[in-house]
């Protein structure tokens, strides 16, 4: 089901595009791409089109079989794709430290860091770090990543006079959040628990990720772009632990829906499209800049989350 009204924004692009369409006439290679929870739903079709256009795309799978058979049928309908698997899981410190490492070991560059992986809405429970599972997986997982990996992002945009780009999956849902946005003090309490408000926080942080990120790489020249964005309401197992969701998702709004090309759009266009050149610290939905939430808007709340992933990170 694709979107029946659509209307473009100043990109020249709107919801209805797909990642193919707002990628067009890209030439992609000789950049380097990690893309988290790329073997399902948009991170798949992100990691598709990336290599389609020549991108080398880095498959960070907590599943790397599931992986390697997503690499196959990627390779398949495009012989020159440049496809390889590691292995990540980003609910775990010690898996994304060990990730980190092996990547830096082997001396790849890194262009683009798209930070897909999520999980929506689950029962309460808690990461092997003791943190509440989708603030885990959904933002700090990726957080220590991008941190780990930042010198080498530096480094690669240097080398190659062009920007590094880092692209988080947030969602609209972020506007549906606990009281204050993040709720630092009670974080990891089952008692407080709502998995939609959890989930909304997660994505919240995202957009603040991005924000504060921005911040400090423009204070010190770095010459890498932070972006967040919404892919759409789009038909995939995320929504697997919600059965209220999925009546949403496959009755009531379907009409709103997006496939999954269409939903993978905004990602692909974050990642390679000229257009956003420059552009940081943005939200984005439909292939455009769009408003996010006063929280998401929030400079003071930005840099304590960002003190609070330090403090959870700093002995992984």
């Amino acid at each position: 089901m694709t979107w029946l009204i659509a209307f473009k924004g100043k990109s020249g692009f709107s919801a209805r595009n797909t990642a193919e369409d707002v990628t067009k006439g890209i030439d992609g290679h000789g950049l380097t791409s990690i893309i988290t929870g790329p073997t399902s739903g948009i991170g798949l079709e992100t990691a598709r089109v990336l290599a389609l256009r020549g991108v080398h795309v880095i498959m960070a799978a907590r599943n790397v079989e599931a992986a390697a058979k997503c690499k196959e049928t990627i390779i398949k309908d495009c012989p020159n794709a440049t496809v390889d698997v590691m292995e990540l899981d980003v609910s775990s410190l010690e898996s994304v430290k060990n990730f980190a490492n092996e990547y830096i070991s082997i001396g790849l560059p890194l262009n683009i860091l798209i930070a897909n992986a999520g999980i929506m809405a689950p029962p309460f429970s808690l990461s092997k770090d003791g943190i509440e599972s989708q603030f885990a997986t959904n933002y700090l997982g990726h957080f220590h990543l991008t941190n780990l990996l930042l010198d080498t992002m530096k480094n690669t945009a240097k080398k190659c006079g062009q920007e590094g780009r880092i692209v988080l999956v947030s969602s609209e849902v972020h506007r549906l959040t606990y009281k204050g946005g993040i709720m630092f003090d009670k974080l990891n309490d089952e008692k407080c628990y709502n998995s939609f408000y959890a989930y909304g926080q997660s994505k919240l942080a995202n957009i603040l990720h991005a924000k504060e990120l921005t911040r400090r790489l423009k204070e010190e020249g770095a010459d890498i772009t932070v972006n967040a964005l919404h892919p759409g309401v789009i038909a995939t197992n995320l929504s697997r632990h919600s059965s209220c969701m999925s009546v949403c998702l496959y009755g009531l709004f379907k009409h709103l829906q997006k496939n999954i090309p269409q939903g993978a759009s905004t990602t692909c266009y974050l990642a390679l499209n000229p257009k956003v050149k420059g552009v940081s610290g943005e939200y984005f939905a439909d292939n455009n800049v769009a408003k996010p939430s006063g929280h998401a808007k929030d400079a003071e709340l930005a840099k304590k989350l960002w003190e609070c992933g330090m403090e959870l990170t700093k002995s992984k």
